[in-house]
This record gives structure tokens, C-alpha cells and sequence, in this order.
């Protein structure tokens, strides 16, 4: 199938699932919820110190789970039990989120690795044994391009932004990483995941081939314009009317 003609472009993709101010990102009642929906996910896994693969976005507990520390440097025995915001929900195994999901929608995997390629083998064990439809995004091109390379099959696609305001990141990947400089030699992404404040730009219409996404779209406004220069909308905050 044509990617364009694939879900990757055609179904709404609800950002680290359909949370709100009840129901926690990433959790597994954000992705019930998207479930029953209909909506495509997008989720993030990153590996903690024992190597057990975890839906969670951020590089630390605080925000939350208010826990102090660099989620990498616990196992998952120490969180586990931890709760997300003021819900009931704990922080979701890759595993188990596969299970829950079951192939009922299609998924966006993000692969939340700002290093050297590590635990890139261990995702594809999981989704090498998966039945439903997926994809996987990354703003580290070398983790796109290990896919590219073991699992050539997989349709990947090129996370990018301008990065304002972001410390963590020096000059020098900023610059490469906005002009995606590594998507024709190391990534050979097949689509675009590009943040929405910064579309339309001059980067993402050189490579005008490809499949563009946009995220994060917060309302239906952004969503009607967005949609208009972009193939399909990673969303939070609000059900699109497509």
C-alpha cells in the first residue's frame, strides 16, 4: 500500500493517547479511551536501568509522578507502583501496552533515545512479534537508522523542530536536527513528524515526497489550517472533526 493511501495519513493520531485532566498521558486508560475512538496512538517508550521497555514521555519523574530523578537510572520494581498525576494509573510496561492495544488501532511508536543507539533491538523485539498495524518516529536519526538496517520493512519516520527555547540541546544538533541534514544518508525517513508552531518551513518542502505530519495540535482551529499544508495531525486537548 501506498503510504500516502495508509493510516499513517488518513486517521487522526491521538498524542501519548486521549488524556485530559482525569485521565494521565501515556496511561492505559488514555489509551482505552483512544480505542474506543478510533484513533490512531502515539506513545512513547524510553528503557529504564534493568532494561524493561516503559511507556513515559519525559526524562524525569517529577512532572509526573512526583518522584525526584532520571526515570533511566531506576528499574521497574522501584516504579511500578508509582501513580500518574492524581489518578489510579501507574506507568504502562511496553509489553503490556501492546497487549492492551492488540492491534484494535494502529500505532506511533516514539523512541525516546537522545543517545547512542541501545535499546532500538529490544522495541523491535516486541514489534517484530506484534499483529497490529505501527510505525516508529524518532528525533535521533541513528535510531531510525538501525530500523532502517534490521528492519528495513518498518515505515519510520523523522521527528523535527526548531527546538526554541530547548537548552538541553547544543547548537550544533539543533541545526541539524531543524534541517533533518541526516534523513538522506543515515535516517531515509518515509514521513515527516514535524512541530506545528514551526509549519510550514523551507525544510519540510525539500523533502515534499514524503508524508508530513504535524504535531502537537491542540485545537480545531490549528487542526483546519494544519491540515491544509500537512498529510495528517497528531492531536491533544480536544476530538478533531476531520
Amino acid at each position: 500500500m501506498n503510504i500516502f493511501d495508509s493510516w499513517i495519513c488518513n486517521l487522526p493520531i491521538a498524542h501519548r493517547g486521549l488524556h485530559d485532566d482525569e485521565v494521565p498521558e501515556n496511561s492505559v486508560k488514555a489509551f482505552e479511551k483512544a480505542i474506543e475512538k478510533n484513533y490512531a496512538i502515539e506513545l512513547d517508550v524510553r528503557a529504564l536501568a534493568d532494561g524493561t521497555l516503559v511507556v513515559f514521555h519525559d526524562d524525569t519523574l517529577g512532572r509526573l509522578t512526583g518522584k525526584d530523578g532520571y526515570i533511566n537510572n531506576f528499574t521497574y520494581d522501584d516504579v511500578k507502583d508509582l501513580t500518574l498525576l492524581k489518578s489510579n494509573e501507574h506507568i504502562p510496561t511496553f509489553k503490556d501496552v501492546l497487549k492492551l492495544i492488540d492491534g484494535k488501532v494502529p500505532i506511533l511508536v516514539e523512541i525516546k533515545n537522545a543517545g547512542k543507539v541501545s535499546f532500538e533491538k529490544d522495541v523491535w523485539k516486541f514489534l517484530s512479534k506484534y499483529k497490529g498495524e505501527y510505525a516508529v518516529q524518532s528525533f535521533n536519526p541513528y535510531s531510525l537508522e538501525w530500523f532502517k538496517i534490521n528492519a528495513p520493512h518498518v515505515k519510520r519516520g523523522q521527528l523535527a523542530s526548531f527546538f526554541k527555547g530547548n537548552k538541553d540541546i547544543s547548537f550544533t544538533k539543533r541545526y541539524v536536527l531543524k534541517r533533518m541534514l541526516l534523513n538522506k544518508k543515515v535516517s531515509e525517513p518515509h514521513f515527516i513528524s514535524y512541530q506545528a508552531e514551526n509549519l510550514p518551513n523551507k525544510y519540510v518542502k525539500k523533502y515534499s515526497d514524503l508524508p508530513l505530519l504535524a504535531w502537537v495540535v491542540k485545537n480545531q482551529e490549528s487542526y483546519d489550517k494544519l491540515k491544509k499544508c500537512c498529510d495528517n495531525i497528531i492531536f491533544e486537548g480536544f476530538d478533531p472533526e476531520v
